[in-house]
């Protein structure tokens, strides 16, 4: 069977168009790029020998490049979440949803500046009485990735989780 030349372009622009839909994101979120496909492994300050806090956590992209899907798991499922991140044009701002193993979800929203993602969070139905959370993510020279929150809880701001992620392309994803 011969095709012709136009048959045969027409052929790998379809291809191509296909490879580049799948890579696309919209602008907002392209500085999430560098996470997408990719699995970091974060052990938490408050962790010891005797009771380590390892979160893993992995990025993707999510409805046709629209969003970034990242999922976390801390200690192989004791807790867990998953956050959507698209970019609301009428607000003209980062939104997020992140949804919890615990039962309780959360909404914001996040900014670029520079390396560092900055956060505020709105706490829906944690029983520990955290009702918001401010957060920074600095992207480091080395790729990895240096978390920080602080908590509003019982009306009183007060230190949250800190770690520093690294690529780890083999930390397997735990859900239970």
């Amino acid at each position: 069977m011969r095709f012709s030349n136009s048959v045969l372009l027409l052929i790998v622009l379809l291809l191509c168009s296909s490879v580049f839909a799948q890579e696309t994101l919209i602008n907002a979120l392209e500085p999430f790029r560098p996470f997408l496909g990719k699995t970091f492994r974060g052990e938490l300050a408050e962790s010891t020998p005797e009771k380590p806090v390892v979160d893993i956590s992995k990025w993707e992209r999510a409805l046709n490049g629209q969003a970034v899907r990242n999922l976390h798991s801390l200690n192989d499922g004791e807790y867990g979440g998953e956050t959507i991140i698209y970019y609301d044009k009428d607000k003209q701002s980062l939104i997020y949803y992140y949804f919890t193993t615990a039962g309780f979800y959360t909404h914001g929203t996040m900014a670029f500046e520079g390396d560092t993602v900055i956060s505020h969070e709105f706490v829906e139905g944690n029983e520990n009485g955290i009702t918001e959370v401010k957060s920074t993510a600095t992207i480091l020279e080395d790729g990895s990735l240096h978390n920080k929150s602080m908590y509003l809880k019982n009306g009183e701001w007060v230190e949250g989780h800190e770690a520093t992620y690294i690529e780890a392309p083999d930390a397997e994803l735990i859900f239970k």
